[in-house]
């Protein structure tokens, strides 16, 4: 495969899919053969068109896959659609029954088997029967948070916790993003919310359970919490506005205990007008370690760990597996 040029779909043509598709289009060794998406002010029109090229690239957008592999053939589907199993399960096996491989920014398909064992097992199961790959990523779950605090641990003889730290100034994001965190709403309005669970980051429970299982360690113990970020001033962003009082973010903090106690935490922090901004893993034991990153935007780091993801997983055995299971992911 290495040597060959991969035929990809892109599937979910919103912000984050547009931008993965555009960045196909400059890879070399890659061709963006098809999208697929069931807005209907996308399906039907040139590709080049929906994701705001400057000129058109011949490949017309689909409302299903099966459509769109009328009109050609591929290898690998880039799949951008949602984050939670009931969503992208169906899309998942849809695509496996094509025969393709999958990269998917599906928070939950990054780790799935501590919080959906049955579905995980049944997503393996038809890759296996593909004789495909599918896999979940993303800059966090999928790197941040999991793969990278893993590989640093390479560097140590002992360890005893480990402290993940994401720090972001949303106003820098794209507008779905401000919204989920909450931005403008009241405070009220964004614990309600909360509560119907489809709201802020998805991805600690997974992110807990890589490092966890792949240290060998038995999660005893998973807690987790949010509260708003509520602004003290007027905050104003292309896509937003949010008054004094009112929720310009949120804070997330999972932590994760052993038998003997706790052995990691996870902090998320998204916020409007946020000065800090940066990544710090921190990691206890022999030696002790801190790593802080600076830079790490959110949507441009999703869309290059996908797309960069795309060979290993077209060279990867069948089945369902993780950015653990791989070999280290690199620009493409």
């Amino acid at each position: 495969m290495s040597d060959t040029t991969i035929r990809v779909v892109q599937y979910g043509l919103g912000p984050i899919g547009s931008a993965m598709a555009r960045h196909v289009v400059q890879c070399d060794g890659m061709d963006l053969v098809g999208g697929v998406d069931i807005d209907p002010t996308k399906a039907g029109r040139d590709i080049g068109d929906v994701i705001s090229l400057d000129t058109p690239i011949g490949v017309t957008v689909g409302r299903n896959l099966s459509q769109v592999l009328e009109q050609t053939q591929a290898d690998v589907v880039l799949h951008t659609t949602g984050s939670f199993f009931d969503l992208f399960e169906p899309q998942i096996s849809e695509i496996l029954e094509e025969g393709l491989d999958v990269v998917s920014t599906s928070e939950e398909l990054s780790f799935p088997w501590l919080a959906h064992p049955e579905a995980a097992a049944r997503i393996d199961d038809a890759a296996r029967r593909a004789g495909k790959t599918v896999l979940g990523t993303g800059v966090n779950p999928g790197f941040l948070m999991d793969t990278l605090p893993l590989a640093l641990t390479a560097l140590c003889q002992r360890v005893d916790r480990i402290d993940v730290t994401r720090r972001m100034n949303a106003s820098l994001r794209r507008g779905p993003f401000q919204t989920k965190i909450g931005a403008g709403m009241t405070v009220e309005g964004f614990t309600a919310q909360m509560k119907k669970g489809r709201m802020g980051h998805i991805g600690l429970p997974e992110s807990m359970g890589m490092v966890f299982h792949t240290l060998g360690k038995t999660l005893a113990r998973y807690e987790s919490d949010v509260e708003p970020v509520v602004a003290d001033s007027l905050v104003k962003t292309e896509h937003c506005e949010v008054q004094p009082g009112q929720v310009r973010g949120l804070k997330q903090v999972a932590r994760g205990y052993t038998d003997q106690g706790e052995f990691m935490t996870l902090t998320f922090i998204a916020a409007l007008d946020e000065v800090e901004d940066g990544d710090t893993i921190l990691i206890t034991g022999n030696p002790d370690l801190e790593i802080r990153l600076k830079g790490t935007n959110g949507d441009i780091a999703t869309v290059a760990i996908a797309v960069n993801a795309v060979r290993r997983v077209c060279e990867a055995p069948p089945g369902l597996v993780t950015m653990r299971d791989l070999p280290i992911v690199t620009i493409w």
